[in-house]
């Protein structure tokens, strides 16, 4: 019997922990072959380059596709998709993969689903049926229209994804495997590494060992013209409570201009002793920097998955995540500088229990079984 030919795209530096352990189990499976396409702002240094991660774990990588124009708002991310299309169908033309993997909800993702259901190759899509508010919402369900395998991370998710119309028998919950991460450093939760010496990064070295903060705010597609301003919101209340923080850089979404120029703007004005910036950490590194600070502040989906499984306090601000299933450990605060210092002080240094929301940590395994056992062909010729 021959391995089954798996094709997983990676498009951006989040969706390498989204689909970390599923890589280990699909590459380890005797019935499967791991095909690895990097592409999108995965490749690019200014978002924080994760080739050098996804090789130093040891996958090999078939296909680099570097697909992102320049511009950072609405139109280039239209034109980012187009390119990505036309690309990723070459990729699958000469890889002739048995199915293609395509991640959660990002813009770029809907490239790999186009030109994987356009030439009939079957398509598994992972983390669809969850609600965020915004156009990723629009882009995880479109995805989950153009696939035939669903791998959902929650009973919630598989509900709306059958009612979604597609066929239960398709629809599995096996967890999100960045969970299987957040399990993996549960059980050593210690911070065995010095983030400054260890990243480099920029900004002030600051006295982290007695209690740090995290900050991780992404810009909003739908209101990317007001990213600066929303940015500068956190950046303030952040600089006005003292505490010291790791700061991370954005994704490429719409308004990603704006986010970074607030930031780097108020590197340069402000000064501020506090806050030390970073692109990008290993995942089981940042995941330790998470489970060992006092809160999480931002609008990333790690605070809503992640953190809920590791009982990490998180300050969620904004529209980027609202209607999304969370746990007890997520305040949720406008655009304010005064509500931000006041649900960071509130919600630091809290206790929350381990919510299996997104997944018990097993979602690895799961997938590399279901992808082995479960029918593919779902494309074969009609005859009369």
């Amino acid at each position: 019997m021959s391995k089954r030919k798996i094709c997983v795209v990676i498009t951006a530096r989040p969706s390498y922990s989204r689909i970390k352990s599923a890589l280990t189990e699909i590459k380890l499976h005797p019935n499967l072959e791991l095909q690895l396409v990097i592409a999108g702002s995965a490749l690019l240094g200014r978002y924080g380059n994760a080739i050098d991660f996804i090789e130093n774990d040891g996958f090999k990588i078939d296909e680099k596709v570097f697909m992102v124009l320049e511009g950072e708002n609405p139109t280039s991310m239209a034109k980012t998709t187009g390119l990505g299309v036309m690309e990723l169908a070459n990729v699958f033309y000469k890889l002739q993969p048995n199915a293609v993997i395509t991640i959660a909800d990002r813009f770029e993702t809907i490239a790999t689903s186009i030109a994987a259901a356009y030439q009939n190759i079957p398509l598994v899509h992972i983390q669809g049926g969850e609600v965020t508010g915004n156009i990723d919402e629009k882009v995880r369900h479109a995805n989950t229209k153009l696939a035939d395998i669903h791998l959902v991370a929650s009973e919630e998710a598989k509900e709306r994804v059958i009612k979604l119309g597609e066929n239960p028998t398709t629809v599995f919950n096996t967890g999100c495997p960045s969970i299987d991460l957040a399990a993996e450093v549960n059980k050593k939760p210690t911070l065995n590494f010095n983030p400054i010496q260890k990243y480099g990064g920029v900004g002030e070295k600051i006295k982290w060992e007695n209690g740090y903060i995290v900050v991780m705010q992404h810009p909003v597609t739908t209101e990317y013209k007001s990213a600066r301003k929303h940015i500068e919101e956190t950046l303030h209340a952040v600089l006005e409570l003292g505490i010291p923080t790791f700061w991370f850089w954005p994704n490429v979404d719409s308004g990603a201009d704006g986010t970074s120029t607030g930031i780097r703007s108020f590197r340069e004005r402000m000064k501020p002793k506090n806050i030390h910036f970073f692109k990008n950490m290993e995942p089981n590194d940042f995941l330790r920097l998470l489970i060992n600070s006092k809160c999480l502040i931002g609008n990333s989906s790690v605070g809503i998955r992640e953190c809920s499984f590791l009982g990490v306090p998180v300050v969620n601000i904004g529209t980027r995540q609202s209607r999304r299933q969370r746990g007890s450990n997520v305040i949720d605060v406008a655009y304010n500088k005064e509500l931000i210092k006041e649900a960071i002080l509130i919600n630091s240094d809290k206790e929350f229990p381990n919510n299996k929301i997104y997944g018990d940590g097993n979602s690895g395994k799961k997938i590399a079984e279901i992808l082995a056992i479960t029918e593919l062909n779902f494309h074969k010729t009609i005859t009369y």
